[in-house]
């Protein structure tokens, strides 16, 4: 059955706003990256613990663990975070052998210019804004150690294809993943245990270390600790080869 002129006109435009009125999240085609360590050597699992530090306080149970058993990881700190908590941050500069300190922001504003909010989350908007994100963080970082930071990592790890190719014009390694251990801190313990303890050779996990009140941290601490009894070798990113893709 074929349509008239008028009706099919009619059925295209209604089409056009049914597209137009679709979430801002539905249309986006935004990049959440991957990171694997390249090429690992036979043997152990090699694994590479990142922990984003957002906002809020220290999940101690993380921090001690990784102190007192001697467990390298690299640690995203907001400026925002760093400035409420600075004998945390005292305490990972006691430890530069273990603790590589980079880029989270300035404020914990996703680096996306095309869509409002993301995880419920507001968005930069701009590039302007998605700049003054990385510069605030960068400088919070450079006057805390003394040395500028070399990776980056947005809040929600979500990046618009501008921002991300403006990061990476500033000399930015990007910091994805591809284990995600607590989705957030959110996850139960047990899970985010299991998560870990399931790590294949080459990951790069992502984990949170500002959620105290958050069961997800003891899942953590125990899935860190059957790493480790099974043979797990932990590094730092700048302590090897990664591979990115999207």
């Amino acid at each position: 059955m074929s349509c008239s002129r008028p009706l099919l006109a009619t059925i295209l435009a209604l089409g056009a706003s049914l597209v137009a009125a679709l979430p801002a999240t539905a249309k986006s085609h935004d990049i959440e990256l991957k990171l694997r360590i390249a090429a690992p050597p036979p043997g152990p699992r090699v694994v590479a613990l990142t922990f984003d530090a957002c906002s809020g306080a220290i999940d101690q149970r993380i921090l001690n663990l990784l102190v007192e058993n001697r467990i390298p990881a690299t640690l995203f700190v907001t400026h925002r975070w760093m400035k409420r908590n600075a004998a945390t941050m005292s305490t990972l500069m006691a430890h530069p052998e273990l603790f590589q300190i980079e880029n989270h922001g300035d404020q914990h504003v996703p680096a996306i210019t095309d869509i409002p909010s993301l995880y419920g989350v507001k968005t930069a908007g701009s590039l302007e804004a998605v700049q003054k994100e990385v510069d605030g963080g960068a400088s919070a970082i450079q006057q805390a150690t003394g040395k500028p930071p070399r990776w980056f990592r947005g809040a929600t790890a979500v990046y618009s294809r501008d921002a991300l190719d403006q990061i990476r014009a500033d000399g930015y390694e990007v910091a994805g993943f591809s284990l995600n251990a607590d989705m957030g801190a959110s996850l139960p313990a047990a899970t985010v245990a299991r998560r870990i303890a399931a790590a294949k050779s080459g990951d790069v996990i992502i984990a949170h270390i500002n959620q105290p009140g958050h069961p997800a941290g003891l899942g953590v601490v125990e899935g860190i600790k059957r790493l480790a009894a099974s043979g797990a070798v932990f590094v730092k990113l700048d302590d090897v080869q990664t591979q990115a893709s999207n």
